[in-house]
C-alpha cells in the first residue's frame, strides 16, 4: 500500500471497519495513528464524527484522565493503536472496554484499559465531520465503485453473449456435450436485469450497520482510495514544481473552465493538512477511459449494457 507524508491522504488509504464499541451502537470507523498525533473517523451511516489530536491535545487529555500515569506521547499512541486495531481488523479485544455517547453533532467515546500495569482511560472527542470529508471518504469512492462495477458487468455480459455465439457455433457445427448437466441456457440480458432488480436489489439495499460493505468490498474501497491517493499526490506535486500556476489561475477568466486546478477553501479550526488537494482526487482515469471506451470497442459489436 501506498504511503505519503500528509495525514489525511494516510486516513484516506484506511479501509472501512464495523465495530460494535457497545450494544446496541454499531459504527463504520478507520483511523490513523502515528507517533504524534492520530485521526479517528467514525459513521452510523446517517452522521459521521471525526477527531484530529496532536500532540499538546494528546498530552493535556493524558494529564486530565490519568493523573496517576506520566507516560510519552509516542506511548499513549502506541497503546492506543494496539487496543484499537484488533476491532478495525474485526477481531475482539478483551483488555479494553468502550461506552459511547453519541448525537447528530458530537460523539465521545469512553475507553478503558491498562498501561504500564496502571488503570488507562482515553476519551476520543469527535465532532461532525465537515461534508468535504463525507465525500472524500464515502460519496466519491461509491460513486468510483459504482461505476467500475457497471464498467464490469457491461463486460462480462459482452463475453457472455460472446461465448453463447461460440457454444450455437459449436453446435451447428455438430459438436455435443459429453455431460447433459453441463448444458446451460442462452444469457439474456432483459431476463437477467429483471431477476437483479427484483431479487438481489431489494437484498443489496438493507444496508444495516454496514458490515456487508465493510467486509464484501473491503478490496474494492482500498483500490479506488489508492487511485484517489495517488491523484492527490501527483496534484500536490506538480503544484509545488510549478508554484506559479495559483498566480495564472488568479488571472483566468472565471467562466473558463478550471478543473485542473485545486480547490482552495479556507482552513476549518482543526487545521488538517492538505484537505484542498485531496477535493480533486475523484477517479479522473475512469472517466478518462470511459471516454476511450468507444474508439477501442469499435472493432467488435458491443453488447447493450444492463443498465441503460
Amino acid at each position: 500500500m501506498e504511503t505519503s507524508d500528509d495525514p489525511q491522504i494516510e486516513l484516506l488509504l484506511q479501509p472501512w471497519a464495523s465495530v460494535c464499541f457497545s450494544e446496541p451502537t454499531k459504527l463504520m470507523a478507520k483511523a490513523w495513528f502515528c507517533d504524534s498525533s492520530y485521526i479517528l473517523l467514525l459513521s452510523d451511516l446517517s452522521n459521521m464524527w471525526y477527531e484530529s489530536a496532536n500532540t499538546e491535545v494528546i498530552q493535556q487529555r493524558s494529564k486530565e484522565l490519568n493523573k496517576r500515569l506520566t507516560a510519552p506521547v509516542a506511548s499513549i499512541l502506541n497503546c492506543l493503536r494496539n487496543l484499537l486495531s484488533p476491532l478495525l481488523e474485526g477481531k475482539e479485544n478483551s483488555s479494553v472496554s468502550f461506552s459511547c455517547q453519541l448525537s447528530s453533532s458530537t460523539l465521545i467515546l469512553h475507553m478503558k484499559s491498562e498501561l504500564l500495569g496502571l488503570p488507562f482511560y482515553w476519551d476520543f472527542h469527535c465532532g461532525a465531520a465537515p461534508l468535504e470529508m463525507m465525500s472524500r471518504h464515502l460519496l466519491r469512492p461509491l460513486m468510483a465503485m459504482s461505476l467500475g462495477l457497471h464498467d464490469q458487468v457491461q463486460e462480462l455480459a459482452s463475453l457472455l453473449l460472446q461465448k453463447d455465439a461460440e457454444i450455437e457455433d459449436y453446435r451447428e457445427n455438430g459438436a455435443t456435450l459429453s455431460l447433459e448437466r453441463l448444458k446451460t441456457e442462452p444469457f439474456k440480458e432483459e431476463s437477467f436485469l429483471h431477476t437483479f432488480e427484483t431479487k438481489t436489489l431489494p437484498q443489496a439495499c438493507c444496508l444495516g450497520d454496514g458490515r456487508l460493505f465493510t467486509s464484501n468490498l473491503k478490496s474494492l474501497y482500498l483500490a479506488v482510495s489508492q487511485q484517489q491517493a495517488r491523484a492527490a499526490c501527483k496534484q500536490h506535486q506538480a503544484e509545488s514544481e510549478d508554484p506559479g500556476s495559483l498566480n495564472h489561475a488568479a488571472t483566468q477568466d472565471p467562466t473558463e473552465k478550471s478543473e485542473d486546478l485545486p480547490v482552495m477553501e479556507e482552513k476549518t479550526e482543526t487545521q488538517l493538512p492538505s484537505a484542498q488537494h485531496l477535493e480533486e482526487a475523484t477517479v479522473p482515469s475512469s472517466q478518462a477511459q470511459k471516454a476511450q471506451m468507444p474508439v477501442v470497442k469499435t472493432k467488435r459489436k458491443k453488447a447493450k449494457g444492463l443498465f441503460g
